[in-house]
């Protein structure tokens, strides 16, 4: 005899479709970061990317009783943000790490609550806009990407399918998640001597770190730190957010057979 409460049909329903989606979601960012060929439409990615990331330098400077003075993103997908005072020690690795517990605790939202997803993305554009506004304004690049990201956001989540909405919003969480990861190679051999940010000649983040706070710690053991504190978050809201969801299907349709048998 099979035992299931009807109540609980629209939400397994719903918590399967957002498995899907999330798997699906994963895949693209593999391919899109891993096919040279697809960089056109890894480009507008890439730019959300570093936008999070230098918003992730500001805010830390921002929380130590610094002041921002500059914030660029650059069509090339580079960026950096011009700041008097702060902890140097905790604005370094605000970019990859405050990136990754972004995309992380994103991924996990999304995933965990797909309910919320359209609205979560409506508060995260207002959020970007805002943002924006008040720290932006010096580069007219860096302003059309976090007002237009945040208005695209809002329009996302006020008009799109809860469905396609979850598609985008898993995309951004794994890019900004991984990003330390991603750009391990760069961090790890890409010196002052080969990074040119407008016309001049200047250190990675985990070069600039190394200098500043841990003169004892070469870049390459940064970049790798950082690196494997950004897969820790993600794999974190990976399993809470995608597996233990997984498990419960597992689980849900074994009581199901079960109580047919």
């Amino acid at each position: 005899m099979l035992n299931e409460n009807v109540a609980d049909k629209p939400v397994r329903k719903e918590r399967r479709r957002a498995l899907v989606i999330t798997g699906l979601a994963m895949v693209m960012v593999y391919i899109l970061w891993n096919i040279p060929q697809l960089d056109i439409l890894l480009y507008p990615l890439a730019l959300f990317t570093t936008y999070v990331h230098e918003a992730g330098h500001a805010i830390a400077t921002l929380i130590t009783g610094g002041e921002v003075v500059g914030f660029a993103v650059n069509f090339d997908g580079s960026g950096y943000i011009t700041r008097r005072g702060g902890f140097d020690w905790l604005i370094g690795p605000a970019g990859y790490l405050g990136a990754a517990l972004f995309g992380s605790v994103l991924f996990y939202l999304v995933n965990r609550f797909p309910r919320l997803t359209n609205p979560l993305a409506v508060t995260i554009g207002i959020g970007m806009a805002v943002f924006t506004v008040f720290v932006a304004f010096g580069n007219l690049l860096a302003l059309i990407l976090g007002v237009g990201f945040g208005m695209g956001l809002m329009a996302l989540g006020m008009r799109a399918n809860p469905l396609v909405t979850l598609l985008a919003m898993n995309i951004l969480a794994v890019s900004t998640a991984l990003e330390a990861f991603f750009d391990l190679r760069y961090l790890m051999f890409v010196t002052d001597a080969d990074l040119m940010i407008d016309g001049q000649r200047v250190a990675n983040d985990a070069v600039q770190f190394s200098e500043r706070v841990t003169p004892f710690i070469s870049p390459s053991i940064i970049a790798i730190t950082w690196a494997a504190m950004a897969i820790i978050m993600f794999s974190m809201a990976l399993y809470y957010g995608a597996w233990k969801p997984i498990q419960r299907e597992i689980d849900d349709t074994y009581d199901t057979l079960r109580g047919r048998a």
